[in-house]
């Protein structure tokens, strides 16, 4: 079949790919001038099935309440006259219990543990390097009792299967002698060996190569405008580089997806939640961290990319308003340096903000729509990276009427 995929960042390349290893003839359209140069471009790194726990929770509407009348918090709220922020609000804070906590948990749980088996797949099939790192991931405490708070977390990992370990200063030094730097600061940390990181946009880019090999056709600066409608299917797409009229179309566009539903009769729950990013080069001097992870206390995640070293936080659900100044770096920057100070030049930082694509329980949306011929792989929120490829070959295997490796009743559109 003839199949357009709108969208060339990660949720839209990996499935790219599956559809052609398919058989499928694929064009991607993308606003952009290259893939992944959107929310793909500077995130985190971390391949993280030990984190896949929705931001929803019942701590965080308090956090976002504070955020009103203080700068200091990493869940932030900037509310505005928008319909749809205040409709997607209400939705999320109706999943801040315990018990959508623990559930929603499992559904991401399972999806990311498959998602990850898929993304050593695909890079043997294609062949691709991106500076992964498999040595496992580290979630840090600054002190005894968050320690304790997050070991207790933790066990709802171990629960679902994962292997976390509690490890001490000592062991955290012994596994990365980088953190030794750090060791006046942190009381501990929960260790995941089978965590991973690496640069999700080299994986992207050369992933795209690796489908355009195989035939898929990659149209960029190209703005979709609209989707025209017959009947019970889509019969054409309307875009700035003219139209298309495929067999089947592959919604993979983020946070632009719901702009695209609203006009032909249906609301995606996905609201943008703005992230910051920085990137900060390394050289013989400096002693990074080879292992990568998360400083639970203040939410600010690290990952090493071959000579860089990224920082990444904040959760601002503000609009769709991607902008950054240096200003809104400041502290993370500091917490940070603070911790680990000789790990990278931090005098020469690239700043970048993105707009993660989120749904209220955090699970992205996959497969069928109302429509015959739309199909959904949108709402991966910030497990992005660690999703890709695990969603992308479920959206595949539902287009091709085979059996999905996991069950797919509480990631489709209710």
């Amino acid at each position: 079949m003839q199949v357009v995929i709108i969208g060339a960042g990660l949720a839209g390349v990996t499935a790219a790919w599956e559809l052609c290893q398919s058989g499928h003839t694929v064009t991607v359209l993308d606003r952009q001038p290259e893939a992944a140069a959107e929310t793909s471009r500077a995130n985190a790194g971390l391949v993280a099935p030990g984190h896949a726990t929705p931001w929803a929770s019942p701590r965080v509407p308090g956090i976002l309440f504070k955020s009103l009348f203080s700068t200091g918090q990493v869940y932030r709220l900037r509310p505005r006259l928008d319909r749809h922020m205040l409709r997607w609000g209400l939705r999320f804070l109706g999943q801040c219990t315990h018990r959508a906590l623990v559930e929603n948990t499992g559904h991401e749980y399972r999806l990311c543990r498959y998602s990850q088996t898929r993304l050593h797949a695909v890079t043997e099939e294609a062949g691709l390097d991106y500076h992964s790192q498999q040595g496992g991931l580290f979630y840090l405490y600054r002190s005894q009792s968050t320690l304790r708070a997050g070991t207790e977390h933790m066990k709802l990992m171990q629960d679902l299967g994962h292997d976390v370990r509690t490890l001490g200063v000592d062991d955290i030094v012994a596994l990365d002698p980088a953190f030794e730097q750090a060791a006046d600061g942190i009381a501990g940390a929960a260790y995941c060996p089978t965590d991973e990181s690496g640069d999700s946009r080299l994986f992207t880019l050369g992933l795209a190569d690796a489908c355009r090999r195989r035939g898929v056709e990659f149209v960029f600066d190209c703005t979709v405008e609209r989707l025209v409608t017959g009947g019970d299917r889509i019969r054409s797409i309307q875009t700035s580089s003219g139209g298309y009229e495929p067999d089947l179309v592959v919604l993979a566009s983020g946070v632009e997806a719901p702009r695209l539903t609203r006009p032909i009769g249906f609301d995606l729950p996905i609201y943008p939640v703005k992230g910051y990013s920085v990137t900060f080069p390394i050289d013989e001097k400096h002693r990074a961290p080879v292992i990568g992870g998360l400083d639970e206390d203040n939410l600010i995640a690290f990952s090493r990319l071959g000579s860089r070293l990224r920082v990444t936080s904040v959760a601002e659900i503000a609009g769709y308003d991607a902008s950054c100044r240096p200003a809104d770096f400041k502290h993370m920057i500091g917490v940070f340096s603070r911790l680990l100070p000789d790990a990278a030049d931090y005098g020469k930082p690239d700043y970048w903000a993105c707009l993660r694509p989120m749904t209220p329980n955090g699970r992205p949306i996959l497969g069928p729509s109302r429509y015959a011929n739309l199909y959904l792989n949108v709402g991966h929120g910030n497990m992005g990276w660690t999703m890709a490829c695990g969603t992308a070959r479920l959206v595949a295997d539902v287009i091709n009427g085979r059996d999905t490796d996991i069950p797919m009743d509480a990631l489709t559109l209710h």
